[in-house]
């Protein structure tokens, strides 16, 4: 008897040829997926103003990041025939006219990104404006920043080494790396962790809720911490 895995028998190769197998149990083309449903995700530039709190009505204290949220302009829309990809590029922080250089004369803005992915731009032209309306307090969103950079720093504090054991012999090695290599190759692989410049690279933070929103100041409160220090820019999106 043949044996079975799943639905599909197994059977012996000296039992039965190939090409019966094959059309028996041929696999049937599968249909096409369906056309992907585009769900025009929410995004904005904002910059980061600090940490404050603010209390619920049950009285519970939430720390919240103020973020002044546009408003932001549509700058350019590139489309798949023209550019080959969908992308919608906004301006933020639009520059005075005695600011303005000559390469900037038609997008007079400080910032300029571009914001890929689940978005129709068929719904979007130059000139739009967008501001912080279009988020919902209760939304959950996800924010992109540069951090705070922390300047040369060692593996204990970078990476989170624990150190050499502070009794037992050890003198003046608390806090080294220690063996950064075997003897062969004879070299330090490539991606060591080793001491070096900290922070100041690109963060994202994921499940962000807007707690509040003030449209009269273009504010969004987001509960939780975002990265970089005050005046960073940030990219938020749904």
């Amino acid at each position: 008897m043949p044996q079975k895995l799943g639905n599909c028998p197994v059977f012996h190769s000296r039992r039965i040829k190939s090409y019966e197998v094959y059309f028996r149990y041929k696999i049937l083309p599968q249909p096409h997926p369906p056309p992907i449903k585009r769900n025009n995700m929410k995004f904005i530039l904002g910059i980061k103003l600090g940490m404050s709190q603010i209390f619920d009505e049950k009285g519970n204290r939430i720390p919240v990041t103020l973020i002044e949220a546009g408003p932001c302009q549509t700058t350019q829309v590139k489309t798949q025939e023209k550019d080959g990809y969908e992308a919608v590029q906004i301006g933020f922080k639009e520059l005075k006219e005695r600011r303005i250089k000559k390469s900037q004369k038609i997008k007079p803005f400080r910032y300029l990104r571009e914001f890929r992915g689940d978005i129709d731009v068929t719904q979007y032209k130059s000139g739009n404006k967008i501001d912080a309306s279009i988020f919902q307090e209760g939304d959950v969103i996800k924010i992109s920043g540069i951090s705070k950079g922390k300047g040369f720093a060692g593996v204990v504090k970078r990476w989170g080494f624990h150190g050499r054991p502070a009794t037992h012999g050890t003198k003046h090695e608390e806090r080294t790396p220690g063996s950064v290599g075997t003897s062969f190759p004879e070299r330090v692989i490539k991606g060591k962790k080793m001491a070096g410049r900290a922070g100041y690279q690109r963060v994202t933070v994921s499940k962000l809720k807007v707690v509040k929103i003030d449209l009269a100041n273009n504010l969004l409160a987001v509960k939780g911490a975002v990265p970089g220090r005050r005046g960073t820019l940030l990219e938020i999106r749904s």
